[in-house]
């Protein structure tokens, strides 16, 4: 079913990429069984002592599709999603495909800040969250956030404390029926492909997260030709160690190119060496997805463990850059090919190819995947750099979708009328045909992968009473590449600590990750030309005074 907000391809571009192959006019959840038919009995998923054949996995998502319509969501409805990695998981999203009910992909470290602005955004039907996770009450959050919202809106819990208002995910996933009965009542409502299956967020810019449609057919075609590049095959057993709300796990290859080729999937919680070495071991893991802080940590670890990572083929590593002597040391570490991921939940998706030499993989982010991914680098003017020349990055394709969801006036200045999206990355071409990031236009602030919209923090710390005015820049970070520093100009006579900046964050609602961690006190802003606050002066002056403190 339609739904308003969404840009969709022009038809030109419709019939292009149909007549090429990239889509092939099945809705996402059409594969499940497609998959079940074609590998049976192989394992699709483990998930600890959880283990599901492709057989399995497909009941299991038509019987909580089936029950999903029972509870009342249709095609065209959209969820709230914030669960950690499960196969539960997996098996909600394919049910969901089923029925053409698209989720909003939330973290878990989301709170009310951004809840709110995500369920009201997308006129969610529901919220499905764990009854609690590391200590947090997202059960009771939900519950609250449901209550606040004009539309009916129902609670799903994934745990062993789900309250008696609320759904237990679990007893919908156990309600069985006769498969082929079942099957073919799901096939006759089967979505339209060209419409949205899934909602990912972006890093934002100007606020609170954009909200990214995907299609079903440009969301199929994202994994399908991501695994085609990365080499994944029937033999791939990929590790999730990411969140799978994050389109670099889920579909960049990820868990979906995983199934589309009948690997093996495998769940873990968490992504520190002492729970993935284990795994690795034990289930012969051949893949997994990593950004730069968490390949550190295994980097440092692997020459003390006692596990055998020897199965391990390919390690890839997005979400920031790599520095390139830390590339150099990622695949003599861990006994691994290393593949740079450079991509965006926007669409494009760049990879280094995995007979790529060292000097490329090391030192560049990839090129596309596919051939119509079109490309331009251009100047702040808006034309073409020379060959060689750093630029901002346009781009657009068949997975690149053509605006973000009810968004119409961020759309006009990220998109431009003939539907080239700006990404607000720097580029460089390398003379190998990949690409080589060299920064950003965006205010952004990358923290471990996840992007931090500048302007957000500010309005959080400017409502403060003794702020008199604020500047977000990212700083250096050992361990997360970047780290969140306000710099604040203050009301005359007035005092201002980290900890009271902090706990205004938490007071509010706003994901941890997004905290301040560091705190400058500065007489006032350098400024550009045009009277901006001028933010790389400003980031090297605070660079500059921690240096001579430190001296």
């Amino acid at each position: 079913m339609k739904r308003d907000g969404f840009t969709p391809w022009p038809i030109e571009f419709v019939e292009r990429y149909t007549a090429a192959g990239h889509w092939r006019g099945k809705p996402l959840g059409h594969w499940t069984w497609s998959w079940a038919q074609e590998y049976g009995e192989r394992t699709a998923i483990v998930d600890g002592e959880v283990r599901l054949s492709y057989r399995d996995l497909a009941e299991h998502v038509d019987a909580l599709a089936d029950s999903l319509l029972d509870l009342g969501l249709r095609d065209g409805d959209n969820i709230l999603v914030q669960l950690p990695n499960s196969w539960e998981f997996v098996a909600l999203f394919l049910a969901c495909q089923r029925i053409g009910v698209a989720p909003v992909l939330a973290l878990l470290a989301h709170r009310e800040h951004e809840l709110a602005y995500l369920a009201d955004l997308a006129d969610v039907r529901a919220i499905v969250v764990p009854d609690t996770w590391q200590g947090f009450d997202h059960q009771g959050l939900a519950g609250e956030l449901a209550a606040s919202l004009p539309q009916r809106c129902g609670v799903f819990v994934l745990g062993d404390d789900v309250s008696k208002s609320n759904v237990d995910l679990r007893s919908l996933l156990e309600r069985w029926q006769d498969p082929a009965r079942l099957r073919a009542r799901l096939d006759a409502t089967a979505p339209d492909p060209g419409e949205i299956a899934l909602f990912l967020l972006s890093g934002g810019t100007t606020g609170t997260p954009k909200i990214i449609a995907r299609t079903h057919q440009d969301y199929e075609y994202n994994a399908r030709q991501s695994g085609a590049v990365c080499g994944f095959d029937a033999g791939t057993v990929y590790l999730v160690t990411l969140p799978m709300g994050h389109n670099f796990p889920l579909g960049s290859p990820g868990i979906l190119a995983t199934l589309i080729q009948g690997g093996r999937v495998v769940m873990i919680r968490s992504p520190k060496p002492e729970v993935a070495f284990p795994v690795i071991e034990r289930e012969g893991v051949t893949v997994t997805s990593l950004v730069p802080a968490i390949a550190q940590r295994w980097v440092e670890a692997v020459a003390t463990t006692e596990h055998d990572l020897s199965t391990l083929e390919l390690v890839q590593v997005g979400g920031s850059v790599l520095d390139p002597a830390f590339a150099a040391r990622i695949g003599p570490a861990l006994g691994c090919t290393l593949q740079q991921v450079y991509g965006m939940a926007e669409g494009l998706l760049n990879y280094t190819r995995r007979d790529d030499p060292a000097s490329v993989t090391n030192h560049t982010q990839g090129r596309p995947i596919s051939e119509d991914d079109e490309i331009l680098i251009v100047d702040e003017e808006g034309s073409p750099v020379p060959l060689g020349g750093t630029g901002e990055l346009l781009t657009r394709g068949p997975y690149t979708p053509r605006g973000y969801f009810r968004a119409p006036e961020h759309n006009a200045r990220a998109f431009s009328p003939d539907g080239w999206y700006r990404t607000g990355d720097l580029v460089r071409w390398h003379e190998s045909g990949n690409f080589v990031v060299e920064g950003r236009v965006k205010d952004l602030i990358n923290r471990g992968g996840e992007k931090i919209s500048a302007p957000e923090v500010e309005a959080v710390v400017d409502t403060l009473p003794a702020v008199r005015r604020v500047a977000a820049i990212p700083l250096p970070d050992p361990e997360y590449g970047e780290l969140v520093c306000v710099c604040v100009v203050l009301q005359p006579g007035r005092s201002l600590t980290l900890e009271e900046v902090r706990d205004l964050f938490a007071a509010e609602g706003v994901a941890k990750f997004k905290h301040p961690q560091q705190l400058e006190i500065v007489a006032d802003f350098p400024l550009t030309a045009v009277g901006k606050v001028d933010k790389k002066a400003l980031r090297q002056q605070i660079l500059t005074r921690s240096e001579e403190q430190a001296a």
